[in-house]
């Protein structure tokens, strides 16, 4: 909707068209010139891989947008089909996997007058990275393709012309965070700058935030006010608060995941701990309606080996200290996210498993988000024996505050990144881990996209050996202990081509494992109950010996 609330912007058939809200003047504002061309969509790797969900942004005074205008016919096509339905074509989708062609996307500036196209005057810029168009102008951040440049540039809507505001540099790559760049109500740049090993908040290029705060999000500005989040423990996350007038402030400090939003003066604060979540104002709390889980959490956070490694850990609700249990890792061991947090919402599943006779370990190991970026640049070249190396320093130093647990009865399960390191687990290191469920994993590194993969094991001409070391279709032939794979075969993120040729490869060496295909379900794990297949297959797997 416009800033003035009178016009809505839509997208249909790739064409940008806007209506007024009376349901009058539905008109388009740019029609793609063919099948391949989309105004105002966000391309593949921006919605996966950068976060920008947005292809069209308002200017403040409802007259014009700033469009993304994206071409696909560079990218390569992929099809995915459902074998439940063979009388349905399958669907083709433009997939640009690592090494190969991305879409060729552009920012025009269309409404009043002409069409202008913004010229970022970087040959070398090869992502979109954010838009934002707010009371002081228009500006555009861009990445280039081995994203070790980062710019903000202020954009003349008139003319397209553009002029350097800030610019992150970095070997490895530079790190793109939620939410900025935006500016105050003054006009101040607020944007972050990796400084060592802290991510810090910068005001015109000024830090004001301390060293070990890693700053995370942007969550609004309200006038001069800058609320964000940022913690110096990555089990936590707090709401804090920055202006010229009061210095920084820290709103939030039971351990747990908070998040804020603030406008008009007020602050609102959406609070996850281990006992309970709130959504708190000055002088108010929403009512929690919800319904109590059967399943109640109860975690111990404890730091595992000489990196400390966030580590969580669950048992039975009725377990006594004494009786020996099976292990379950249950990690998601990438870059995306940490799992080991102060917020019971991320061990429903967890505990489950706990409740049915297993001691579950949660641990984050090296290059996980939450410690700075140092550690997060651990996950450069992502060594697959650095990953199973974290996984089993958890495991060694829990049994060894837990002697009850029967480490030659370890299974591991995870999904997409999870799933890839669970399978990793069984074929690289079967002397630890003793059953595998593998949900929606990468198999073959090449074949996951180029911004996300490229980030961390740069272009496979330059990089192959990255690229072969940590794919797992070569090591089919080792497989030595059980194996489930799960995968939906409409999966457009991690393709189901990486389970396939995994099973593949698995069966041509003459390896058993069983494969659970979802008919119709994409990359996140359906409204199905898929615990009760994994529970089966692990508790056979693991049977104790009689």
């Amino acid at each position: 909707m416009s800033p003035d609330g009178a016009v809505v912007a839509y997208v249909h058939d790739g064409e940008l068209r806007t209506i007024g809200v009376d349901g009058h003047d539905d008109r388009a504002l740019a029609t793609p010139e063919h099948e391949l061309v989309t105004y105002g969509l966000a391309e593949h790797v921006a919605s996966e891989s950068m976060q920008r969900h947005r292809g069209f942004w308002w200017a403040p005074d409802g007259r014009r947008l700033a469009v993304a205008r994206v071409d696909n016919e560079p990218v390569q096509v992929w099809y995915l089909s459902d074998p439940s339905r063979p009388a349905e074509p399958p669907t083709a989708q433009r997939y640009p996997v690592a090494g190969t062609a991305n879409a060729d996307v552009q920012l025009w500036v269309l409404g009043d007058g002409e069409p202008v196209r913004v010229d970022f005057g970087w040959d070398e810029y090869e992502y979109l990275v954010d838009v934002v168009w707010d009371a002081h102008g228009l500006m555009a951040v861009v990445q280039n393709r081995p994203q070790t440049v980062l710019r903000v540039l202020a954009v003349d809507p008139a003319t397209g012309r553009t002029e350097k505001l800030a610019e992150n540099t970095d070997p490895s790559w530079t790190h793109i965070a939620p939410g900025f760049p935006r500016r105050t109500g003054e006009g101040s740049l607020i944007w972050t700058a990796d400084d060592g090993g802290t991510r810090r908040l910068t005001v015109d290029g000024r830090p004001v935030t301390p060293d070990g705060l890693q700053v995370a999000e942007l969550s609004a500005v309200d006038g001069d006010t800058v609320l964000f989040t940022a913690s110096p423990e990555p089990t936590e996350m707090h709401v804090w608060s920055w202006s010229a007038a009061d210095g920084l402030r820290r709103h939030t400090s039971e351990p747990g995941r908070h998040e804020g939003f603030r406008a008009g003066g007020t602050t609102v604060i959406n609070s996850a701990t281990l006992t309970g979540q709130s959504i708190t104002w000055p002088g108010g709390t929403v009512r929690d309606l919800a319904t109590v889980s059967p399943v109640v959490p109860k975690v111990s956070l404890l730091r595992a080996g000489r990196h400390e490694l966030r580590t969580a850990v669950l048992f039975p609700a009725l377990w006594q200290r004494g009786e020996r249990l099976p292990v379950l890792m249950d990690p998601y061991g990438g870059a995306a996210m940490v799992r080991a947090v102060a917020d019971r919402r991320s061990y429903y599943v967890s505990q489950w498993f706990a409740d049915q006779g297993f001691a579950v370990i949660v641990a984050d190991g090296r290059g996980t988000p939450g410690r700075g970026p140092r550690w997060e640049k651990e996950a450069y070249g992502r060594s697959a024996a650095k990953l199973l190396e974290d996984q089993i320093v958890a495991l060694e130093t829990v049994a060894g505050l837990y002697p009850e647990l029967d480490v030659n009865r370890v299974g591991i399960r995870g999904w997409s990144a999870g799933g890839y390191l669970a399978a990793l687990a069984v074929l690289r290191r079967p002397d630890v881990f003793h059953a595998a469920v593998a949900g929606a994993p990468v198999t073959d590194l090449r074949l996951y996209d180029t911004h996300w993969q490229e980030r961390f094991l740069g272009h496979p001409a330059s990089n192959p050996g990255s690229y072969e070391d940590g794919s797992l279709i070569a090591d089919a032939a080792g497989l030595s202990r059980p194996l489930l794979l799960i995968h939906g075969l409409a999966d457009d993120n991690v393709y189901p081509v990486h389970t396939m040729r995994l099973s593949a490869a698995l069966l041509a060496a003459g390896k058993p494992h069983t494969v659970l295909p979802l008919a119709g379900a994409s990359h996140m794990p359906p409204d199905t109950d898929l615990l009760t297949p994994e529970l089966r297959f692990l508790r056979e797997a693991l049977a104790a010996p009689r």
